[in-house]
Formats: structure tokens, C-alpha cells, sequence
């Protein structure tokens, strides 16, 4: 099945400053509409940086934070790089499922599809930016596996991850595997609650 294969850079630097990622983020945050089911969105704490991915012309800074009524702020700030980083855009969402509520969740995982591969037959591919915390401590890398096949790979940087994978491609659809530095498979997560 031809299908794009690590078609993400990895983190190049150049990020924009602590301030402006900072600010675009929690703009995107004040922009949320909450289920009215839900708490108060409350007001973000402090903000987790994950490492950065750059793919079809821009770079994704994934960003999570925990709130004052104890939901779960994520999402990202992209932007264009270049000598001066540009064109910037902030994207946030919410969630009341959270890992301190879920001891069986063996890694912490946030998603969102930022754009779509086309391939063969007309079938599209979501290109899914990945990013968490495994709970599993023996961890040193991290593959999104499309199906059985590759699609991304990233090194831990201290316990969090980036990717940016294809997902729902060819009746496949991805999972999120941590290995030991023997490249020994420790734990694998799909993205879907359902498997």
C-alpha cells in the first residue's frame, strides 16, 4: 500500500519566542465553547511544551495545560518557519478525561488531524499530529504505526513526544508504540477508545 512514510521533519529550532507561543496558545483557549455539561473551562495553569514537527511548509509546537476546574487544555501553536517565524495560528481544545482520573491509561495522548495525504483510488489520509507522555518509564522511542507499518518515529525528549503520521488510510488506522532503547516493544496505544 504506497502510503507517506516520516514525512515530518524533525524539531529544527528556530521557534518563536516563549511569550508569543505562550500567548497565541491561551488566545486559541479563550476562543473554546464548552459543552455546557461540563465545568467552567476555568484558568489554564501552567502550560507543557512538547517538541516540534514541521511538515508541508509548517512547524507544530503541541501544548498542553491543566485548568483551575480540572479539565485539560491541548492543542498547538504552527507557524512558517524562516529566519522570523510567521504567519502564526493557535488551535485549542479541551477535554474532562484527564490520566489523574484514569489509572489504567498507560500513556497520556492528544491528537488532531492538521491536514490529509491523498494516495491511490482516491483514498485520503489524515495527517494527525500525536503527542504525549507514556507512563512507562523504560521508554526511549516512539513509532506511529499505520496498521503494521511505520509512519513516524521519534526519540523520547525527557518523557514527551511528538509525531505526525498518516491515520485512516487503506481501512488502517494508527496506533502509538513505545519501545526500550533495544528497540523492544513495551507498550502500544491506539488512538481510537473503541480497540
Amino acid at each position: 500500500m504506497p502510503i507517506c512514510r516520516f514525512a515530518a521533519e524533525p524539531p529544527q529550532g528556530g521557534l518563536p519566542a516563549d511569550e508569543t507561543l505562550k500567548a497565541e496558545f491561551l488566545a486559541a483557549c479563550l476562543r473554546i465553547e464548552t459543552d455546557p455539561d461540563d465545568p467552567e473551562l476555568g484558568e489554564a495553569g501552567e502550560i507543557t511544551w512538547f517538541p516540534d514537527r514541521t511538515w508541508s511548509g509548517r512547524t507544530y509546537v503541541p501544548a498542553t495545560a491543566r485548568t483551575s476546574t480540572g479539565l485539560e487544555l491541548f492543542g498547538y501553536v504552527s507557524f512558517a518557519p524562516g529566519d522570523e517565524p510567521s504567519e502564526l495560528y493557535a488551535f485549542a481544545d479541551y477535554t474532562p478525561d484527564v490520566a489523574d482520573d484514569h489509572p489504567e491509561w498507560r500513556m497520556d495522548i492528544s491528537q488532531e488531524v492538521i491536514g490529509s495525504w491523498r494516495g491511490d483510488n482516491g483514498d485520503v489520509a489524515a495527517m494527525t499530529l500525536i503527542w504525549g507522555v507514556p507512563f512507562e518509564r523504560r521508554g526511549r522511542m516512539v513509532s506511529a504505526l499505520l496498521g503494521e507499518t511505520a509512519v513516524d518515529e521519534t526519540t523520547l525528549v525527557g518523557d514527551h513526544f511528538t509525531l505526525l503520521a498518516p491515520d485512516d488510510y487503506g481501512g488502517e488506522y494508527l496506533s502509538v508504540v513505545l519501545q526500550d532503547a533495544a528497540g523492544n516493544e513495551l507498550l502500544r496505544e491506539s488512538l481510537y477508545e473503541d480497540e
